[in-house]
């Protein structure tokens, strides 16, 4: 999700051209040319300096330091959908908020030199579900979960027998989120926990969204240990037993506890821009837009850009594509049309992020999230379709990342979600309804009535937000990359958020393992070509 800066009636924004459907499009072209003699030569060129393409080129730079590379950006800047704005005070998130901490991010942030400026929100901070009018607390643990009031006496027998395995069999078939949660748990741990969730992170509908594609780490459980529960305690083995073999964690990584979530100092943007700068300007260029991609005599490709400078030309043994599916499906159109068919198929729905200023004295005093200063503590709220309330989300800024001084003085920040998959209409309306509306939700969760419309910190559409995980997913990407293959453009990586998962997290680990497939392939290629040439 993102969220965007304007000042108080700043013109409403959109997603940046390079990501509209609208755009230039970039040709490949499927005829096999010889490549031109004098053009730089790469081991690998990857377009896109998102997250997943620096983590890539980073940790090539690392682990192979005799691996060439190139990553080339379309606009002036580096990061992807990641963009910190700061202005008048404020300083908030353009796109994706905060990241869930694993170690492959924090081990290269320290690795890119920023130890110092990974942020972690106070892992006791509470996720709140608003239900029946009430904010409640999601549970954090075993006895919080029997004896809290997030799930009525029911609804806790239910999921606890679920989770031992006392519930329907799995379907020969593949599940909605919905249809395995219900299935497990019960409807009501559906309805009050994983459908808000499911608005939260993917802005789509649990009805749609593939177990297997958007839970995978959650439904694996059942087929591995034949519950949830027993499903767990062997994954948590799995993971004890990976770690012995890995051995002691990296000593500079900052402890993780809890539910937390991160960020740097400074915003999201200091982690991609850290990245750009330890790889350097020889290997990262901005303001390169990739005009042609064409398939060479002996399997190289051949890139033509255009840039500051000029048109270049550059040949690699790989390229990795990191742009939305829909960008990369207009690139293999005329190479490998059936590639391009399948990646058409993934879905983008529009979400709005409004970030908005109220006086630390609006909210209300009682309530389950009000602290006695009228601030909110916690991560924020989430809000079921059932209960009446437009917005998907609010996050509460000011307390997720407090130390980082993020607004003035005497103001609370939050940051509310809007539309998605069930609710595209919010494309229609205009920053000052959009502002309304998240205004109309709040006032009936968290604001004293009568509380005036905020101060508008920023407001952005994004009219392809999320890749949808939804039903045959996987498949659909397996047919993609078949359909390269059989085109014979093995060497063509698809990488981004559609491939790897949208947490901003997993796309950083996806950047890592891909570094490792690319290695393999060029050595693989080197080796073959080595084969090939007579001995003298």
């Amino acid at each position: 999700m993102a969220a965007v800066y304007a000042a108080p009636s700043l013109a409403r924004p959109r997603a940046p051209r390079a990501f509209r459907k609208s755009g230039a499009r970039v040709s490949v072209r499927a005829v096999r040319v010889t490549a031109t003699a004098d053009a730089a030569k790469y081991d690998t060129v990857i377009i896109g300096a998102g997250v997943s393409g620096l983590s890539t080129a980073f940790t090539l730079k690392k682990d192979c330091p005799a691996h060439t590379m190139l990553v080339t950006e379309a606009r002036d800047r580096v990061g992807g959908n990641i963009t910190t704005r700061s202005e008048n005070g404020y300083i908030w998130e353009e796109g994706p908020n905060s990241y869930q901490p694993g170690d492959p991010i924090l081990t290269l942030a320290c690795d890119a030199g920023m130890k110092d400026d990974i942020l972690l929100a106070d892992p006791n901070s509470d996720r709140f579900v608003l239900w029946d009018g009430e904010l409640r607390a999601l549970p954090k643990d075993i006895p919080t979960a029997v004896l809290g009031t997030f799930l009525t006496w029911p609804g806790k027998i239910r999921a606890g027998l679920g989770a031992i395995g006392i519930r329907p069999p799995a379907p020969d078939k593949e599940e909605s989120v919905k249809e395995f949660v219900s299935r497990n748990l019960g409807v009501e741990a559906f309805e009050r926990l994983i459908e808000p969730f499911c608005s939260g992170v993917y802005a789509g509908d649990p009805a749609l969204l593939s177990s297997v594609a958007a839970t995978g780490r959650v439904q694996r459980l059942e087929p591995l240990g034949g519950s949830l529960v027993v499903g767990a305690l062997k994954a948590q083995k799995e993971a004890a037993d990976l770690k012995k073999i890995r051995g002691p964690r990296d000593p500079r990584l900052p402890a993780v506890l809890g539910q937390t979530v991160g960020s740097f100092r400074g915003g999201l943007k200091t982690f991609p821009e850290g990245l750009a700068k330890s790889l350097g300007s020889d290997i990262v260029k901005t303001e390169w837009k990739v005009k042609k991609v064409s398939k060479n005599e002996d399997d190289t490709f051949t890139l033509t850009y255009d840039t500051p400078e000029g048109e270049t030309v550059v040949v690699a043994t790989t390229v990795v594509m990191t742009a939305p599916a829909y960008v990369a499906a207009a690139a293999c159109e005329e190479m490998a049309p059936e590639a391009a068919r399948a990646l058409n198929k993934f879905y983008y729905p529009p979400v709005a992020s409004v970030t908005v200023s109220y006086p630390e004295t609006a909210f209300r005093l009682d309530g389950a999230s009000a602290l006695p200063t009228g601030g909110l503590t916690g991560f924020g709220q989430l809000h079921p379709r059932s209960q009446g309330i437009r917005t998907l989300g609010t996050i509460y800024s000011s307390s997720l990342f407090k130390d980082d001084n993020r607004q003035p003085e005497g103001e609370f920040m939050i940051l509310n979600y809007i539309g998605g998959a069930r609710d595209v209409d919010i494309v229609n309306l205009s920053e000052e309804e959009l502002v309304q509306a998240v205004h109309e939700d709040a006032l009936k969760t968290i604001l004293k009535p009568g509380t005036p419309l905020p101060k508008t910190v920023g407001v952005r559409v994004w009219e392809k937000a999320i890749p949808q995980f939804n039903l045959g997913h996987l498949d659909v990407l397996a047919e993609a990359k078949a359909a390269l293959k059989d085109s014979g453009c093995d060497g063509l990586l698809l990488g981004g958020n559609y491939t790897a998962g949208v947490a901003l997290g997993r796309c950083v680990e996806f950047g890592v393992e891909q570094a490792k497939e690319l290695e393999a392939y060029v050595a693989g290629k080197a080796a073959a070509v080595a084969a090939e040439t007579p001995a003298r």
